[in-house]
């Protein structure tokens, strides 16, 4: 049996490896992803499951950041942090964060 994964795996490679580029191919699609105003995009909530639009989310916000709950269970979904270096994002909270685009 693991001969026969081995022997899969092997197949499989020369094609994942002809797809696989680096981290810097993705600046197109994360430029999509971080300029709109994601007020309007829509948070799950890996606590309660609830989708709530991030402009709904219960903000505690102070001078080095901001923490954002979920309204229904009061769990986090994310939180940023601003450094003098540095903008920390962190949604480890959210299962999903879908962001609207402006093509159909």
């Amino acid at each position: 049996m693991k001969r026969r994964q081995a022997e899969s795996s092997k197949a499989r490679k020369p094609h994942a490896d002809a797809m696989r580029v680096d981290g810097n191919a993705a600046a197109g699609m994360l430029s999509e992803l971080f300029t709109p105003d994601l007020t309007s995009a829509r948070a799950r909530c890996a606590g309660c499951n609830a989708t709530q639009v991030i402009g709904a989310l219960l903000v505690y916000a102070h001078g080095m950041g901001m923490v954002a709950r979920c309204p229904s269970c009061e769990g986090v979904i994310m939180r940023v942090v601003k450094t003098p270096t540095h903008l920390w994002f962190e949604a480890t909270g959210a299962t999903s964060i879908a962001v609207a685009h402006g093509r159909s």
